[in-house]
């Protein structure tokens, strides 16, 4: 049995991927199960109606991407939608584009062993029997009642006369991911598709089951960046991958929140999708556009990491995601599906690069990461939507020490860098105790009372010589644990 160390930010998912380690199921087929557990158990962070990054590092060290992040639909009007609105819709069915996440389960399946029909049936039972509703799940409901109770197909999961439910029953759920252990494609190409745009055109979208069929995860080179400590690797546009790596590169000379300002900015600038126009990726690694002090919409993300590497030297990052927490804040009844609001990251202003557009991709806040150096093999990601290159940024590069234990790294106070991403109508620091930034003048810095979501859910594994390790984020509900090991480290 292959020995492989998953971290990921729920206990079922965790227990998921270690029944696919035990059929003989190598790292990716673990992710896989996991990623399926989660659909069930975390849907305010993913769902079946999400999109999905990953990096996989095969055992003969190339890497590679997917990208499985769903268009607008081939008929998207930016006139028509800036003839009603200052911005996109943040929620709603005009926020929805196609989601890709049961394509990119399908693409990374053929870096497994295993098929995806097993891992979506146990996500399947545990749909129908029943979950607690988790401590992080718990807040969020809390936080986002009106938006819950003001949708029939949330209100009805979560919550009773009002209140918020202690257990989840997902009997549709349940149906809809049987049928796709049968068949994927349905999703696709099926009467999914067709259930999932008639109730989507209703809402007032243009998605249509042309759109949902056109979909395809792409495959591509990762970006890489060669620094004196190791190599890292991230993912191409739409996603922004390359902001992590404009500030992984800079951190050495630039202080760290000037360095993650000006990285954002610049994204916020340059971003967008290349199928549609070129990304000028040089100047999103120079990271050179000032900071503005205000952000146009929150944007604070919702999503899950999942992180697993193999003794073979198999690794995988696969982050998923609704986007902002319940995504759209609609569950299509019949399928008991959440459907993200990824088409609220796209610009109305005419001629940037993220302009919505008919068949267009939105830029995109999921960021794996892998890093590798002289004997270690680094898989991560964390939730956090536009701050994870911040977050991620302040907890990885340790982590290609093979002295530093992860979850010490991961225990570490943080601090993100944002305006209305973090509910401040001016830019500001917030910084959890302990956590000591180096701040320009003239930004506030507001101090947490503890440990904080926003500062990121971050899951890691490793290969560090000859030992697999792995670490979840004490800000979580996760855990971490080598598995196929005579006995297992969990931590």
């Amino acid at each position: 049995m292959n020995e492989v160390a998953i971290a990921a930010p729920h206990t079922e998912a965790v227990r998921a991927a270690e029944l696919a380690v035990a059929a003989g199921g190598n790292a990716v087929d673990a992710a896989l199960a996991a990623a399926a557990a989660l659909t069930v158990v975390y849907p305010h962070q993913c769902s079946l109606g999400g999109d999905l990054v990953a990096l996989v590092h095969r055992p003969d060290a190339t890497v590679r991407s997917v990208l499985s992040i769903g268009a607008a639909a081939a008929t998207a009007d930016a006139d028509a939608v800036r003839a009603r609105y200052s911005r996109m819709p943040g929620q709603g069915a005009e926020s929805v584009t196609v989601p890709g996440v049961v394509a990119g389960w399908q693409a990374l399946a053929s870096y497994g062993r295993l098929t995806l029909a097993p891992p979506l049936r146990h996500a399947a039972a545990l749909a129908r029997g029943g979950v607690a509703v988790s401590p992080g799940l718990a807040h969020a409901i809390t936080s986002r009642r009106d938006a819950v109770l003001a949708d029939p197909g949330l209100r009805e999961l979560l919550t009773t006369d009002g209140t918020p439910r202690t257990r989840m029953h997902q009997p549709r759920l349940a149906a809809t991911l049987d049928a796709l252990a049968d068949d994927p494609s349905a999703f696709y190409r099926g009467y999914l598709a067709q259930q999932l745009t008639d109730f989507l055109r209703h809402g007032g979208s243009t998605l249509s089951t042309s759109d949902f069929s056109a979909h395809r995860a792409e495959t591509a080179d990762p970006l890489v960046l060669d620094l004196p400590a190791g190599r890292w690797y991230a993912a191409p546009p739409p996603s922004q991958g390359v902001v992590l790596l404009a500030v992984l590169a800079g951190m050495a000379e630039t202080e760290l929140v000037e360095l993650c300002r000006r990285a954002a900015a610049t994204r916020d600038r340059l971003l967008g999708d290349p199928h549609a126009g070129p990304v000028d990726v040089e100047a999103l690694l120079r990271a050179e556009i000032p900071a503005p002090t205000t952000s146009a919409v929150r944007t604070a993300g919702d999503t899950v990491a999942v992180t697993a590497v193999g003794r073979d030297g198999l690794a995988v990052s696969l982050i998923q995601s609704v986007y902002q927490s319940f995504g759209s804040g609609l569950l299509e009844p019949e399928t008991g599906i959440v459907l993200h609001n990824r088409a609220s990251a796209f610009s109305l202003e005419p001629g940037h690069p993220a302009e919505f557009g008919p068949g267009r991709r939105p830029p995109h806040t999921l960021c794996p990461v892998l890093g590798r150096s002289t004997g270690i093999l680094l898989a991560a990601g964390c939730q956090g939507g536009r701050a994870q290159p911040q977050i991620l940024a302040q907890t990885v590069p340790a982590l290609l020490d093979a002295g530093t234990a992860p979850a010490s790294v991961l225990a570490r106070p943080r601090w993100v860098v944002g305006a209305r991403d973090l509910g401040h109508e001016h830019e500001t620091v917030v910084a959890e105790p302990g956590a000591r930034p180096e701040v320009p003048a003239g930004i506030p810095v507001v101090r947490t009372g503890g440990p904080v979501d926003e500062a990121g859910h971050v899951q890691i594994a490793r290969l560090a010589g000859p030992r697999l390790d792995a670490a979840s984020d004490p800000r979580a509900d996760g855990a971490a644990v080598v598995l196929g090991s005579h006995e297992e480290d969990r931590s």
